[in-house]
């Protein structure tokens, strides 16, 4: 199983239908949230606007399942169970499962392609096993959830970066889903104004190899599919690149006065994927 959508991925509140097609509209793909978005009370009635959204038998549903992801509640909760109920009569298979601790919670998601969200301490301490499980086909970190179970405040300092602590749980899910061939998405940037903020932290994880990124805002999503366009010079300059490697052969050469070896090679084919081009 693959992971291909992104890179600009949208949460969306399940209990607000009316802006399904407007997040569909604007980023990659939509996470209809039936988790943190909806209050407790609510949480029916969203899982009822996924099933009225979906259709009679033989319509097509409101969203492309292949652009659709939804995020369900923690293995192990009343909720859970819900949620499963609920998406059996709807055709969507890619889900996100919050506060994913194990890989025994994805046996019970068996039949779905699962978004493992790596957001508790349990969970970024046991995200190797996590992201080696059949079913799971990209992990996902939280920072916020995350330095709550941590016992902190918050995940940055007061210059917006990162703490130490949020730094080291974002590579080590990005460092296990790439160990598994799994794709890694990362965190949302809640500062919804500060646009000049998120493209670098997307710039940023293009550069660490996350796949994609999660957008909690239509706005960022525009952010995120720029910092993931490579330009017209990137990507001449990368297919020059192979084009040299491919006449020099296999090995080391040298191009432009630098040293070429394999990983150079694999970063340019990284661009001109980015760019749609095949390599």
């Amino acid at each position: 199983m693959t992971f291909a959508m992104g890179p600009a991925l949208l949460f969306c509140p399940a209990d607000r239908p009316e802006r399904y097609r407007k997040a569909a509209a604007r980023a990659d793909a939509v996470i209809l949230d039936l988790e943190d978005a909806v209050a407790p009370g609510d949480k029916q009635r969203a899982r009822g606007a996924i099933l009225a959204q979906v259709g009679s038998a033989g319509e097509e549903p409101e969203l492309d399942p292949s652009r659709t992801i939804v995020r369900i509640n923690p293995a192990g909760t009343e909720e859970f169970e819900k949620d499963l109920h609920c998406l059996a009569h709807t055709p969507y298979r890619t889900v996100m499962l919050a506060k994913a601790e194990s890989a025994d919670q994805l046996r019970a998601l068996a039949g779905y392609q699962v978004v493992a969200l790596c957001e508790t301490a349990l969970g970024v301490l046991n995200a190797p096993a996590i992201a080696a499980a059949p079913n799971v086909v990209a992990l996902m970190w939280g920072a916020e959830d995350l330095l709550a179970t941590l016992g902190g405040t918050s995940s940055r300092t007061d210059d917006g970066g990162y703490r130490a602590v949020a730094l080291h749980a974002r590579s080590t899910v990005l460092v296990a889903a790439r160990a598994f061939g799994k794709q890694a998405v990362d965190a949302v940037y809640v500062n919804i104004p500060d646009t000049d903020g998120l493209a670098a932290e997307a710039a940023d994880a293009v550069a660490s190899g996350f796949s994609s990124k999660a957008c909690i805002h239509p706005t960022q999503a525009a952010v995120v599919r720029e910092a993931y366009a490579p330009s017209d010079a990137d990507v001449a300059a990368a297919a020059e690149l192979l084009d040299a490697a491919a006449e020099a052969g296999s090995g080391v050469f040298r191009h432009h006065g630098k040293m070429i070896d394999g990983p150079i090679l694999k970063h340019a084919e990284s661009i001109l994927r980015r760019a749609g081009q095949k390599t």
